[in-house]
């Protein structure tokens, strides 16, 4: 029974699944039968009811969808549904003037209900309403939605770019995966072919209606001509009957026609959200009691007007009123709701406890403080965005860095701006800044054009300026040209570069003691080689540190363990062993900084100041106060035109010169790279750009 169970139902899926394609080229062909063959009453009734039932459907799947792309059929959709009526007014038109003078129930029952109920029987009104149906379709809907969707395919393909960038920023930081990035980047690229389809798919309801005037004085003059020469009607009878059924037909295609033309525009001109029209239009024209009160206030004093309806007036304004005093009492309670929660609540015992070791509380190794507004985005039973971002930041760290980073803890602070947050490293900040929810970080990458209304600032990781804008404003930003985020990638964002830029000072001893036992499950006899003897823990942890301070990857524990094993007897200095690690490493770090090019082009000394360096260094002396003072100067000049050009500030020194230099000009220039020669596999060609030093020497 199971199996038989089994079986029946995949046989009804791929029925179904059958059915859905062959779903079109049946329309096509029932669509091109209706031109061709002629069709009996009772047919076209069945098909004028499908048509307007097709229209109800469109519309309602219009209103109840969140996003244009939930509805991305559509424009194939407003295509079929045109072609539907058109061949349905082919083949009325046909029945109307071959069967017309035997009554009006010749072209069936729905054309003789539109004809003589809506209408009244009278084909003066009908033609009225024929033609307002089609001013009202073709002047206001069509072409506002047409124009819409044109700025809309416009403004999204200008926008392609911005969004590309965004994702990729998500991606670079951890905030998204491969998967998703790639998902969003065809939602992007689906967005801009909809408002692109939705441009030319407007025509279509334009041409609908031409066409339906055109075809509505076809059947007139045709009937007038076929019922007084063919069937020898007066003209008077010719008239009465072939005008009422021609604006029967009419109306039977024009109210389904007004109906998709509206579904057109509620999609076109919807705000992409989680809430469908209907939500949007009662949480937005509904919510605020001020509005209310002053639609209530102008609809009384228009009410006590001499001559007006004063009951229709004063009773919505009582309604009004009444909405918007309810609506006003229950912010007051949710605002109270809310200020209890952020209160302190403080537990008042009778007699104080006796101090313990309990009482000692340890300072937390990674601690994030956010002010009041913030504490939604971290709050996990409101699904706090920001904790997912988090998570997503250290698995990117641990991958890119080597290790893993502490856990964050996370806290509220009342003393704190309500906007603002801080990070703090073994309870010492190191970054704060301020995200405003519910809005948007438009961040001008440097080809921004424009300017932006809002709420002035800086992207607190690089320092870039940026704009706080409303969602109502992200699409024009975009198109300007600038990088949006939203609140919670901004602080993501700003995370992972504090947690990149204090790495050395996050690993520990207990940090590098994980990390060989990572190592050593895959590589036990390495590890046991190398520690404890002939290097110790405290001795490795310290030369990972090192490279962490000038922002090497400790990803390749295997050869850094390699060289520590091969040299760790000779050399005991914890620093030399860091050059020679360097050394080991420097394929991967020219990587870092040069990527994959064979020509790496960098900033080096002049040879003179190069052997006064040495000099100094051997003879255990530092630089004068001037020369120092000149180096820097004239470092911090040649790195800004490096950047400048597009090139990595990278300085290419002797080997024994590295660690002097980079101590030294790093204490000011913090995005400065110094290299060893050593470092430099031989696989790469040197250019020097820049030659530091020479007026100085």
């Amino acid at each position: 029974m199971s199996a038989l169970t089994q079986m029946f139902g995949r046989v009804g899926v791929t029925n179904v699944g059958q059915f859905k394609m062959l779903a079109g080229p049946i329309l096509i062909l029932m669509i091109m039968g209706m031109m061709i063959l002629p069709l009996p009453p009772f047919a076209l009734d069945m098909l004028f009811t499908f048509n307007i039932a097709l229209s109800v459907m469109v519309l309602l799947v219009s209103m109840f969808t969140t996003k244009p792309l939930d509805f991305a059929s559509f424009p194939a959709v407003l295509l079929f549904a045109t072609l539907l009526r058109l061949s349905l007014n082919v083949a009325s038109t046909r029945v109307v003037l071959m069967h017309g003078h035997t009554g009006p129930g010749a072209a069936g029952q729905v054309i003789k209900a539109f004809g003589e109920f809506l209408v009244g029987g009278n084909f003066a009104v009908g033609l009225i309403v024929f033609l307002i149906l089609i001013v009202i379709n073709f002047m206001v809907i069509t072409k506002g939605a047409g124009r819409i969707a044109e700025v809309g395919a416009r403004f999204t393909l200008d926008a392609m770019p911005g969004k590309q960038m965004a994702i990729d920023a998500d991606l670079n930081a951890g905030l998204i995966d491969e998967e998703t990035a790639k998902k969003r980047r065809q939602e992007t690229a689906q967005e801009a072919e909809f408002y692109g389809s939705m441009d030319g798919a407007s025509k279509f309801v334009r041409g609908d209606a031409i066409a339906g005037i055109l075809i509505m004085v076809i059947n007139l003059v045709g009937g007038l001509i076929i019922g007084m020469a063919q069937h020898h009607l007066s003209i008077g009878d010719a008239a009465r009957t072939y005008t009422l059924l021609t604006i029967g037909d009419g109306l039977v295609a024009q109210v389904p026609a007004l109906v998709i033309s509206t579904a057109a525009g509620v999609t076109v001109s919807r705000v992409s959200s989680d809430q469908d029209v209907g939500q949007q239009l009662i949480g937005q024209l509904f919510t605020n009691p001020r509005v209310l009160f002053l639609a209530a206030s102008v609809l009384g004093l228009l009410g006590l007007v001499p001559g007006m309806p004063h009951f229709v007036f004063l009773l919505f304004t009582a309604m009004l009123g009444g909405l918007g005093y309810w609506l006003y009492k229950q912010e007051l309670v949710k605002a109270a709701t809310e200020a209890r929660a952020v209160l302190p609540v403080a537990a008042a015992t009778e007699q104080a406890s006796e101090a313990s070791w309990d009482d000692v509380q340890l300072v937390d190794p990674l601690g994030l403080e956010v002010g009041y507004r913030l504490i939604g985005l971290v709050d996990a039973s409101q699904d706090g965005e920001l904790l997912r971002r988090i998570k997503g930041v250290r698995k990117k760290f641990a991958a890119e860095i080597g290790f893993l980073p502490p856990v964050v803890h996370i806290r509220d602070n009342l003393e704190f701006s309500p906007h603002t947050y801080c990070l703090s490293l073994n309870g010492v900040e190191i970054g704060r800044g301020e995200a405003f929810v519910g809005q948007w970080l438009a961040i001008n990458p440097g080809q921004a054009s424009g300017e932006l209304e809002g709420r002035a600032g800086v992207d607190p990781a690089f320092g870039l300026p940026a704009t706080w804008i409303e969602d109502s404003t992200r699409d024009h930003a975009e198109a300007l040209g600038y990088t949006v985020v939203d609140t919670a990638t901004v602080i993501a964002t700003h995370i992972h570069h504090l947690l990149t830029q204090n790495a050395s000072q996050m690993l520990g001893r207990a940090e590098t003691q994980r990390l060989l036992d990572r190592v050593k499950s895959e590589k036990p006899e390495l590890v046991d080689d190398v520690v404890p003897k002939p290097v110790s823990l405290s001795t490795l942890t310290i030369v990972l540190q090192n490279l962490l301070t000038e922002n090497v990857s400790i990803r390749d524990m295997r050869r850094i363990l390699d060289v520590l094993a091969l040299h760790g007897n000779q050399v005991t200095d914890p620093h030399e062993l860091t050059a020679l690690v360097r050394v080991a490493l420097g394929p991967a770090i020219v990587q870092q900084w040069f990527g994959a090019a064979s020509q790496i082009e960098v900033m080096s000394l002049d040879g003179r100041l190069e052997r006064m360096l040495t000099q100094a260094l051997s003879n255990g002396g530092g630089m004068e106060p001037g020369l120092a003072e000149t180096l820097m100067e004239q470092t911090d000049q040649a790195a800004t035109s490096q950047e400048e050009r597009g090139l990595s500030p990278v300085l290419v020194v002797a080997h024994e010169l590295r660690p002097l230099l980079s101590r030294f000009l790093r204490r000011s220039l913090r995005e400065l790279v110094v290299l060893s020669q050593n470092e430099i596999p031989d696989d790469r060609n040197l250019r020097v750009t820049r030659m530091i030093g020479s007026a100085a020497a």
